[in-house]
């Protein structure tokens, strides 16, 4: 559609200019607020396969460099405790964090240690739905997420990810087999690959409704300037056009209708209802979830402000994100000096920050103007006078009160294409960090293990 494609290009315009790089002599993240209670992000940048599509700082898994850079991060752990952060939670994200089980335990026995842990969460692949990996996170992950992508064997083998991940049928077994060791499993899902089609996502749609997982996750496949080319050789091209289509039918059998299985937790998020629960059977070991526990399935959209440890990744503090090297030689040695392996900056705007409240709410299907107004001390609507009219102009707006926005069905597209590009737009934040590296790290690393 025409609103799609106007969005794509001012949302990345937009991006661009406001998410720059700057580079940065700081040794230390930003001192908590007294008082405060903070996620704490922690990146894990291997895998035994790497994907055409991804731009997240990953290395092919080697042992024994995974072991050092487990130390280090650990003791990157206690400089952010030092510092008197008040962590109640955890994301564990990656590459696999999961690459190395008596590292992972360790980790996050540590940070027990160190804080009162409500909740931890996690991803993995599906090579590790199994013995003794359940056992050993069972208690020590409450949330699981699993990045299944398609069950399509086809895709799967296109992704390079059938030989090692398995095929779609012994990962729907496995998933079904590691649901009671979880307060929640999520199946991250991604849909628009080039070769995809209705009936392969159809199909997909079927298992995520059957394997009985809690939570499904179901975004748009996005690209960053470094890893298009791989992509584009591998998948094919990508085609925007029907992106629409793919997310109607996608929404449409996850949570539409009079009595669905799912509910939206967020715009690509869809949470099992009870019912369905009951209907099918399933449930997990760890009883019924905390309703006041944070949920943290996707932590950039719960968390206000997050500190994040480890290779390539990104801490927002204080309206600034911080990004750490990409480089694993440089991570290791400024963790063993003391400092924090800090590379690079980028400040935001107040118009910046009003369009990422406003991003970020919708996402999550409610904006609240009072809260809004109390953040910058204008209404939305002075603040953000040309983003509000463009929504309106496209009936993007269910509610649209003096209390709060909520979205239409083709609001909540636009809203995905928004964020889709933003997510992007992030991606090449990573890709300007990237660019720093220097000798061998200094391309990504693809899925056949060579360098580009």
């Amino acid at each position: 559609m025409l609103s799609e494609r106007m969005l794509t290009t001012i949302i990345k315009q937009l991006a661009c200019r406001g998410l720059a790089l700057n580079p940065t002599n700081e040794t230390v993240m930003p001192a908590p607020e007294p008082g405060r209670k903070y996620m704490l992000y922690m990146h894990v940048p291997f895998c035994e396969r790497l994907c055409p599509y991804c731009s997240f700082n990953r290395y092919a898994f080697r042992e024994d460099v995974a072991r050092p850079y487990f130390a280090n991060m650990r003791r990157e752990m206690r400089m952010v405790k030092n510092l008197g952060y008040d962590i109640e939670s955890i994301y564990m994200g990656g590459g696999t964090p999961t690459i190395l089980l008596d590292e992972l335990c360790e980790t996050l026995d540590e940070a027990r240690d160190l804080w009162n842990i409500r909740e931890v969460a996690s991803e993995t692949n599906p090579n590790h739905l199994v013995q003794p990996y359940l056992d050993a996170l069972k208690g020590r992950i409450q949330r699981l997420s699993v990045g299944v992508q398609s069950f399509n064997n086809d895709l799967l083998k296109q992704m390079d990810r059938f030989d090692k991940y398995g095929s779609g049928e012994e990962i729907l077994e496995r998933i079904g087999e590691a649901l009671p060791y979880f307060n929640s499993l999520n199946v991250d899902m991604i849909f628009n690959f080039p070769s995809q089609t209705e009936d392969i996502l159809l199909d997909d749609l079927e298992k995520i409704a059957t394997c009985g997982a809690r939570q499904t996750t179901f975004s748009p496949l996005y690209v960053s300037n470094g890893t298009m080319r791989k992509m584009t050789s591998t998948l094919g091209k990508m085609d925007y056009s029907r992106e629409y289509r793919y997310y109607q039918i996608l929404d449409g059998v996850l949570a539409g209708g009079s009595d669905p299985l799912f509910h939206r937790t967020t715009l690509w998020t869809f949470t099992r209802n009870v019912e369905s629960d009951a209907l099918l059977g399933v449930g997990s070991a760890g009883g019924a979830e905390d309703a006041s526990a944070p949920q943290i399935d996707e932590f950039q959209t719960f968390y206000d402000q997050y500190p994040a440890i480890g290779s390539g990744s990104i801490t927002y503090l204080n309206r600034s994100l911080y990004v750490n090297t990409f480089s694993l030689r440089e991570y290791n040695e400024a963790i063993e000096s003391g400092r924090m392996s800090l590379m690079g900056r980028s400040d935001m705007s107040e118009r910046d920050l009003m369009r990422y409240c406003f991003l970020v709410n919708l996402y999550k299907l409610r904006l609240d103007k009072h809260a809004f107004a109390r953040e910058f001390g204008v209404s939305i609507e002075r603040g953000l006078p040309v983003e509000m009219a463009f929504m309106r102009a496209n009936r993007a707006f269910a509610t649209d009160t003096s209390d709060e926005l909520t979205l239409t069905p083709r609001g909540r597209y636009l809203v995905v294409v928004m964020y889709r590009q933003f997510l992007s737009a992030m991606n090449n934040l990573r890709e300007q960090a990237r660019a720093a590296l220097s000798g061998p790290e200094r391309e990504l690393l693809f899925g056949d293990g060579t360098m580009r």
